[in-house]
């Protein structure tokens, strides 16, 4: 059975940081594409950042320039630097496996687990 754990999350002042990690119990972690997602009460699940098992990483555009997605194959372990942070990042944040069809990433396990909350408020 697959784990995901992620950490990292609080409440955070705008314009501040947060480092996220998602652990996994993954065999062959590094053959995986790994993705982290948000969502808020109301609103569709989004996939803010990806990164492949070739360590080439995406971002969705409202955080490009601000987040940064990384990996530790050795510790099967995918970070997730969240800097200048905004209201409207306020999400719970989740990892998954990736995959790759139709041009598109979509989640691969149906069970999200229980993410890491994040509040970015004054």
């Amino acid at each position: 059975q697959v784990q995901f754990v992620e950490s990292g999350g609080g409440l955070v002042q705008p314009g501040g940081s947060l480092r996220l990690s998602c652990a996994t119990s993954l065999d062959s972690f590094r053959a995986y594409h790994i993705g982290w997602y948000r969502q808020v009460p109301g609103k569709q699940r989004e996939l803010v950042a990806r990164i492949t098992a070739g360590h080439s990483a995406g971002y969705t555009d409202s955080v490009v320039g601000r987040f940064t997605i990384s990996r530790d194959d050795p510790k099967n372990t995918v970070y997730l630097q969240m800097n200048n942070l905004k209201p409207e990042d306020t999400a719970v944040y989740h990892c998954n496996v990736l995959r790759f069809t139709a041009g598109d990433y979509y989640p691969l396990y149906d069970s999200w687990g229980q993410g890491t909350q994040v509040t970015v408020s004054s």
